[in-house]
């Protein structure tokens, strides 16, 4: 019988053997590690070395034209490397060790650009822009330009003085990463081809979280899902282009879900000619101004299941003077909001937990501490084809406001429960002026375009 220690003693010299060519091999290969199974060049043994005190932008341009003519991703190892003004190739594998492999920005115009590239890959690394001054050309920290296939996972970008991911035309993913400090958004997406945005942190940026923008109205496909979007402002001013903290703009069959935003200058989600949009499943906790916003232009919203608690106003779908028309908002959460917002507030004021317009169904919605209005349907002749129903409305101003104004379309008002109205349960308005009783006592009151039925009041 074979004894077993001796067995083991007999295959070590194996063992040794086989490490020993594993080495001549690796060292036949230059620029490969002995773990050379993972098919990765590392960095340092073709001169780019972590920690080097000087601006490593030549070695390191010369590393990714290596890589990319060999078609083989790089291992960045821990340390801090400076550099700037790198184009890059068409194929990029960037790999750290996620929160150690620090690329740093030395100045004097950009981090990383790419235009036509093929495939652009980025995995475990710190880009720290440091605040530091970009060219006027430069968009982002990192600005990637016609891109055929990106990923950005488990990475961490900071301290942008634009951008921290400026994005045109790209295609692919950006997950798991933490985008802090920049001076303009956190990602800037414009005419992305099906981009996926999803499981990242963005916070502490000056004009916006999460843009999806197009410079014409088109498809475009992005989901934006599970991420936390925190603390945004809008330090280049306006009344609502910025303080975003996710935003879809001209970009049609938007999906954004499942996310957390809180502490916006303005909207947590706004949408400006976005057509079939949804919104759903979202958390936006003290936004500045609307909450949930689909405005303008746009064909087809749906603001679904969604919590709001602290903002200006709740949930706006509106602008049929632009064309805004087709949505659904239901099964919404809308609370403790407040009359004061980040610029004087057109009438009829802040304060609105839900606002309509056009082509539109409310229903299944709760809405609490509406300092103005529960529910705001139509605004002079701007209303057509409203259904609210099964709504519960606490604690407002008034509880539901419609338009009485001459040219005003159909509004279906029934079977809500409104409780704790001050000003009225159900008011016909002229703008912002209320001209009628209490509609939920006396019906329609003449109003040929309204039906108001089966509303309960306490």
């Amino acid at each position: 019988m074979l004894n077993r220690r001796k067995f083991l003693t007999g295959t070590a010299g194996f063992a040794v053997l086989g490490l020993s060519l594993g080495k001549a091999a690796a060292a036949a290969l230059p620029g490969i590690e002995n773990a050379s199974m993972r098919g990765s060049i590392n960095a340092a043994d073709l001169g780019v070395q972590p920690g080097a005190l000087d601006d490593q932008s030549k070695a390191f341009a010369k590393l990714l034209l290596q890589a990319n003519d060999r078609d083989m991703p790089v291992f960045l190892p821990p340390g801090t490397y400076v550099v700037s003004n790198l184009s890059l190739p068409s194929r990029v594998r960037l790999t750290g060790v996620p929160g150690a492999s620090r690329i740093v920005y030395g100045g004097n115009g950009h981090l990383f650009m790419a235009e036509q590239a093929e495939h652009i890959e980025f995995s475990g690394l710190v880009f720290d822009g440091g605040n530091r001054w970009m060219g006027d050309y430069a968009q982002g920290l990192l600005d990637l330009r016609r891109v055929g296939h990106l990923v950005v996972d488990n990475c961490q970008i900071s301290g942008s003085g634009k951008h921290g991911l400026s994005l045109e035309h790209a295609r692919g993913r950006i997950e798991r990463s933490d985008i802090s400090g920049a001076a303009d958004a956190g990602i800037y997406s414009v005419e992305a081809g099906a981009l996926e945005i999803s499981g990242n942190t963005v916070s502490d940026c000056g004009n916006g979280g999460i843009l999806v923008h197009r410079w014409q109205a088109a498809e475009d496909g992005s989901l934006v899902s599970g991420n936390r979007v925190e603390r945004i402002q809008a330090r280049s001013g306006g009344t609502g282009q910025n303080g975003n903290g996710i935003n879809a703009f001209r970009a049609g069959n938007v999906v954004i879900s499942g996310n957390i935003v809180s502490d916006c200058a303005f909207s947590a989600i706004r949408a400006n000619s976005a057509s079939n949009l949804q919104m759903t499943g979202n958390t936006c906790l003290r936004s500045g101004e609307t909450a949930l916003y689909s405005e303008f232009s746009f064909e087809g919203a749906i603001i679904g299941n969604n919590i709001v608690d602290g903002a200006a106003n709740g949930i706006s779908i509106v602008n049929f003077n632009e064309g805004g028309r087709m949505g659904v908002c239901q099964g919404n959460i809308v609370r403790n909001l407040s009359t004061s917002g980040p610029y004087p507030a057109d009438p009829p004021g802040f304060g609105v937990g839900i606002s309509v317009e056009a082509d539109t169904t409310v229903s299944g919605n709760v809405v609490e501490n509406a300092p103005l209005y529960g529910m705001q349907i139509g605004w002079g002749p701007y209303m057509r084809n409203v259904v609210a129903t099964g709504n519960i409305i606490r604690k407002a101003g008034t509880g539901i406001v419609v338009s009485v104004v001459e040219g005003a379309g159909t509004a279906v008002i029934s079977d809500n429960v409104i409780d704790g109205a001050q000003n009225g349960a159900i008011i016909g308005q002229r703008w912002a002026e209320p001209v009628t009783g209490d509609l939920a006592s006396s019906g329609s009151a003449g109003y040929a375009h309204l039906t108001v039925e089966r509303n309960h009041v306490s």
